[in-house]
């Protein structure tokens, strides 16, 4: 591999790549590790006279013994140029302009090549002046914002710029199916090899560039068991704080892919280490100082359950993840909303939730479909507690019945003392047959007060004065 670098601005990275060609027998990627509507869409492309390859993902898996899932693809074809070759195909996005080519379920995703954003595109002719160094067509195709954050990328290049382009080494890696060969820009193999996250260029350009890099790179190490060099981990530390930068809505899916993969408990580790949960859940970090709080150990036990439902193949969902995360700060402010306003338990729950949410939805944006049931989640945990009459019974047929009873069973295992006796006294009283279930309910004290009958007070019949 050779890397040619321009300084000609200190905050722009011009790299150019050559690549390294790794033939068919040096390795062991196939095309028959591409899904076959892949590779449907990289033959297509290429009969219509385009350049195309597979690219990133599948690659890096497949070389470290994965099954490759994602498949990526990359052409030399503008985005309405892929569309004219598709009749199953729309673009989408604004910031980075691509196309999903959909067969059923499976969606191939097919970007052009990305190019350097030092590259204006060359006005039109009644546009050229002096004092315009950009043209209105640039701008719409590239915007950086002040913070040098990309807003908009649009600008397409060739395949060594759009490798320069790329975050680490071993996304830089190219498969042509026509003889099976890797093109590979950024020696992604020694990186496989050594088992590290290398970036391509300048870390604090590139993250300044997308923040989001950061966590990519936690992402990645987490769940390819690689290392992050020492002064890669140093660069990630110092620009936490450019996450605040990223939208809320993008960060949502992001985190999804963060602690949603079946490797959450190393992630969520290398996030704290690094200083990026702060700038994700700011509510929650005061109170995660102590490794051997509740708190912290309420949430390493989630992801210990969630790690193991996914590598189990058992369905998951995001609402419980996000209830884990912020019931400890929800709990809190609902106490302080009961000592300010003498409310009840229950309206003070019902104001915290709202208010917890909406504050971590400045942060990391949950869909509507995801934060209602973290809020029922949270308000189940109270008629759990209520175990009279036949409200257990009703309580069994609520929808969200069982997410409330799996929450309520790891705050017992956390907390122990009466809480995990509730749990457990649950966990049996579901699976019992309707005869121990009436004698459970039998067998609990009845803490609820009788009702006094209030009398009617008696009406005097008026007086008449003789």
């Amino acid at each position: 591999m050779s890397a040619q670098h321009s300084a000609n601005d200190k905050n722009t990275m011009i790299m150019r790549l050559e690549p390294v060609v790794i033939p068919r027998h040096a390795h062991s990627m196939r095309s028959t590790d591409l899904s076959p509507n892949t590779l449907k869409v990289l033959r297509q492309l290429i009969a219509k006279g385009y350049k195309a390859y597979a690219v990133g993902g599948c690659i890096r898996d497949k070389l470290l013994g994965q099954a490759p899932k994602d498949f990526d693809v990359v052409t030399n074809a503008t985005p309405e140029q892929i569309k004219g070759c598709f009749r199953n195909c729309r673009l989408i996005g604004r910031r980075f302009r691509l196309a999903h080519i959909t067969f059923g379920r499976e969606i191939i995703e097919v970007a052009t090549f990305r190019g350097h954003h030092t590259k204006e595109v060359e006005p039109k002719s009644d546009e050229k002046s002096a004092t315009k160094p950009k043209s209105k067509e640039f701008e719409q195709l590239a915007k950086q914002n002040e913070a040098g954050q990309l807003v908009r990328d649009n600008i397409f290049g060739t395949i060594e710029e759009d490798a320069a382009r790329r975050d680490f080494t071993f996304n830089a890696m190219y498969f042509d199916v026509q003889d099976e060969s890797i093109l590979d820009f950024a020696d992604g193999l020694g990186a496989i090899a050594s088992r590290q996250v290398q970036m391509i260029g300048d870390s604090e350009v590139r993250f300044r560039e997308d923040p989001v890099r950061m966590i990519r790179a936690i992402r990645f190490a987490s769940k390819l068991n690689m290392k992050i060099p020492a002064q890669l981990s140093a660069s990630i530390k110092e620009n936490a704080h450019l996450m605040t930068n990223v939208p809320p809505a993008r960060l949502f899916e992001e985190v999804n892919k963060l602690l949603l993969s079946g490797t959450g408990v190393i992630t969520f580790e290398n996030l704290v280490s690094h200083n990026l949960l702060t700038p994700l859940f700011p509510l929650l970090m005061a109170l995660l100082k102590d490794v051997k709080s509740k708190e912290y150990q309420f949430i390493i036990q989630m992801l210990k359950n969630t790690d193991n439902r996914i590598n189990n193949n058992q369905r998951i969902t995001p609402a419980f993840l996000y209830a884990t995360f912020l019931w400890y700060p929800m709990e809190e402010r609902a106490q302080e909303r009961m000592f300010e306003s003498s409310m009840t338990l229950n309206d003070a729950i019902n104001l915290a939730s709202a208010d917890i949410l909406f504050q971590q939805s400045r942060r990391i944006m949950i869909p509507k479909r995801f934060s209602l049931p973290v809020r029922e989640i949270w308000s189940l945990q109270q008629r759990l507690q209520k175990r009279q009459g036949r409200r257990c019974l009703q309580l069994l047929t609520h929808p969200k019945f069982r997410a409330a009873y799996d929450f309520l069973l790891l705050r017992g295992t956390v907390e122990g003392g009466d809480l995990l006796e509730l749990a457990q006294w649950w966990t049996e009283f579901q699976t019992a047959n309707e005869s121990t279930q009436e004698s459970m309910l039998q067998a609990l004290p009845n803490k609820t007060p009788k009702r006094r009958n209030k009398r009617k007070p008696k009406t005097r019949k008026p007086r008449h004065d003789v």
